[in-house]
């Protein structure tokens, strides 16, 4: 029997229907779990470069290993954090030291930053080349800084004690004195990364709406008002995750103190960070050594989850 053509393309409907099921059906992994195959290497990744050397270091912290002996870490539980807590003092001292250095610089940094931040707001000419060159300190790498800074402050070649000598004042070891040698490195550091905190602050008054400065305007308030009572509470977010990201590296902060003092003269400069570096790898207490560094750790989460309070009550307020 002759079948015409509407029967035919009935027939071969289905079939062309079913065909992009029956494929589907049949496709591998990579069609059904795409969401968990193509993040894969990345976390693969990420545990083999933070979570594994995070737990490893939790697990020495809770040992007793003398690296320069043949004799493997002994398990000794919470010992090291009780012997921080109860015997150590260097600790506190260090703790001091860290917060000290981070006040400071951190300070310094949010003050100049933001009367820069204000300065780069306007509009004047040759600013996008004004912004691109303020940023070359935060573009060398702090150990080159460092040692650019040890020939500043050289106590009798340096040009900062030359510049005191010229205008009539004495000379003074920046980095020999226990008094000094904090603030001289929080200088250091307040050279390095203000032109950082600037520029945040900078895209933080771009972001600002414009009506309330244009109402400010017209019911007469003058600039110091317009900057405390509108420009000031609108900015603070934006202050607080400038100052966030800087309290973080000032607190871990390593390559400038050992390149410049090593924590010296004495302890007077040994941060927490550098206490556990000296610990671990030139006293080699390795298990005291990680129960510091984790301190340290736990150190920067407290501050920062201050930080990241203090923000959300800004923005809820």
């Amino acid at each position: 029997m002759r079948r015409g053509p509407a029967a035919v393309g009935a027939r071969a409907r289905p079939a062309a229907v079913l065909r992009p099921a029956t494929r589907a059906g049949r496709g591998g992994l990579l069609d059904r779990y795409p969401h968990l195959i193509f993040p894969a290497p990345s976390v693969a990744a990420l545990l083999a470069v933070m979570v594994f050397p995070s737990l490893f270091n939790l697990y020495i912290s809770l040992t007793e290993w003398f690296a320069a002996s043949a004799a493997r870490p002994e398990f000794v539980g919470l010992a090291n954090y009780v012997r921080l807590v109860t015997e150590d003092e260097v600790f506190p001292a260090a703790i001091g030291r860290t917060l000290y250095f981070t006040l400071l610089a951190v300070g310094s940094q949010i003050l100049l930053g933001l009367g820069i931040a204000l300065v780069l707001h306007r509009e004047f000419r040759g600013q996008a080349l004004v912004r691109s060159a303020f940023l070359l300190p935060t573009m060398a790498t702090p150990t080159a800084i460092a040692l650019v800074w040890v020939l500043i402050y050289h106590p009798t070649l340096g040009v900062l004690n030359y510049t005191l000598t010229v205008v009539g004042l004495a000379p003074q070891e920046w980095l020999a004195r226990s008094q000094l040698v904090i603030p001289s490195l929080a200088l250091v550091d307040t050279w390095q990364y203000t032109p950082f905190v600037a520029l945040v602050l900078v895209a933080g008054l771009a972001a600002m709406p414009l009506e309330p400065f244009e109402s400010a305007r017209v019911d007469g308030a003058g600039p110091w008002q317009v900057f405390w009572y509108i420009t000031l509470p609108l900015l603070r977010p934006t202050l607080v995750v400038a100052a966030l990201f800087r309290v973080i590296d000032s607190l871990k902060v390593f390559d400038t103190i050992y390149v410049m003092t090593q924590g010296g003269p004495g302890r007077a400069s040994e941060t927490l960070n550098l206490y556990a570096f000296r610990t671990a790898f030139e006293y080699f207490h390795v298990g005291y050594g990680a129960s510091l560094s984790l301190s340290l750790v736990l150190l920067v989460f407290l501050v920062s989850a201050a930080l990241v309070r203090l923000r959300r009550a800004g923005e809820s307020g």
